[in-house]
């Protein structure tokens, strides 16, 4: 049983703002790094999974839709993504990438002190990219939630890149929100979980030093265009809420 957790989530091949992250105390006193999905596919893709395995035994990858798409795409399959970087960046992957990538389990499951069972996803632990918000209906959640069983009182997700905290039927669920692609505000967002208690984290960043990194660092042809857009965190959260909102089966 662990008892120092910080979860990140949805890298995106975004290397600046992962070490930021990394480098916060709490993180690296954590006994574990838990990143909940969609690691890779981004500017910089191998950079960043180099430094995630560099973690060691102290790391659990949990696999995201666009870490499964990346390698369907490596291994030569039409696959329709809404990002014409996925291609790329799964065209830079090595054989090693992609078997690690190909082997990241979906959902995780660490006991954790003070909460027990914790289950760590991307979408839902059913679905790496189902999509569930901070005002999803109850309805929503007992579907998704149904194959869990009932000694997990803890649900860690990620995919949709907002940070939020809420019970749902008296079950806690946690979204750490992005660290590569955040909405709302640029710099990494994160969680903590000790003793019992989570804490939502943010990891500013000199964001214009950040965006000149990405572009130094990547070979991606729209490196800038990408990184000025996300990592400056050009969509808020409420755009992203109306986006992503017809997606969890929501009918008003």
């Amino acid at each position: 049983m662990v008892r120092h957790v910080a979860v990140l989530s949805d890298v995106h091949g975004v290397l600046p703002v992962l070490e930021a992250v990394l480098a916060e105390p709490e993180v690296v006193s954590a006994d574990l790094v838990v990143v909940t999905g969609d690691h890779a596919a981004g500017p910089q893709p191998v950079e960043v999974l180099e430094r995630l395995t560099a973690l060691g035994d102290r790391v659990i990858m949990v696999r995201g839709n666009a870490d499964r798409e990346l390698v369907a795409l490596a291994g030569g399959h039409d696959v329709d993504v809404p990002d014409e970087i996925s291609r790329w960046a799964a065209a830079q992957l090595g054989p090693r990438h992609v078997a690690l990538l190909d082997a990241l389990p979906h959902p995780a499951t660490v006991e954790v002190d003070g909460f027990g069972p914790v289950v760590f996803c991307h979408g839902t632990p059913r679905d790496d990219e189902e999509v569930v918000l901070v005002d999803t209906r109850l309805e929503r959640w007992a579907e998704a939630f149904a194959g869990l069983a009932d000694e997990v009182q803890t649900v860690v997700c990620g995919h949709t890149h907002m940070p939020f905290v809420r019970l749902v039927d008296r079950r806690l669920v946690v979204n750490p929100g992005s660290v590569g692609m955040p909405y709302g505000r640029p710099g990494g967002s994160w969680a903590l979980l000790r003793e019992g208690q989570v804490s939502l984290r943010h990891t500013d960043v000199d964001v214009d030093a950040a965006v000149e990194a990405v572009v130094a660092g990547s070979t991606y042809p729209d490196a800038r265009k990408f990184a000025d857009y996300f990592v400056r965190s050009r969509a808020s959260d409420a755009e992203a809420l109306t986006v992503f909102a017809p997606r969890d089966g929501r009918t008003g």
